[in-house]
């Protein structure tokens, strides 16, 4: 009996804790948009932000970057994260930068990181902030 019961009960540690990564980050309710030239816009609509949402999913983080970039951000978003149902949503603050051979990088300035973006996402990410 025992030695089944540790194999056991490691597998059901692990099939608890997997998949629970993006769990704790919170379900992307929101996003506003702060252009370069004062312009404000609002994303409440589900299906822009679900597809948002994949974009971000594809930044390639690096941690513990303290990055100083040579002009102003294009454009800054403010993500509204829901955690839990009970509690006010969690605000996550990127700033992005177009890049000429048509990348993305971004900073989350809260979390000291540096994000890159390839051509694909960094394009539907310029297309659904209305960055032209």
């Amino acid at each position: 009996m025992k030695k089944w019961f540790v194999p056991l009960v490691s597998i059901f540690v692990l099939m608890g804790c997997s998949g629970n990564e993006r769990e704790d980050v919170g379900k992307l309710t929101r996003v506003d948009v702060f252009k370069m030239n004062d312009e404000e816009m609002i994303i409440p609509d589900q299906e822009t932000i679900d597809v948002l949402n994949q974009a971000f999913e594809q930044i390639e983080w690096e941690q513990n970057v303290k990055a100083e970039m040579s002009r102003k951000e294009d454009v800054k978003v403010v993500l509204f994260m829901e955690v839990d149902k009970n509690m006010p949503e969690s605000l996550v603050e990127y700033f992005i930068w177009f890049e000429e051979n048509g990348t993305a990088t971004i900073i989350n300035r809260n979390e000291s990181s540096l994000g890159k973006l390839g051509e694909e996402s960094a394009s539907v990410l310029k297309k659904n902030l209305k960055f032209e």
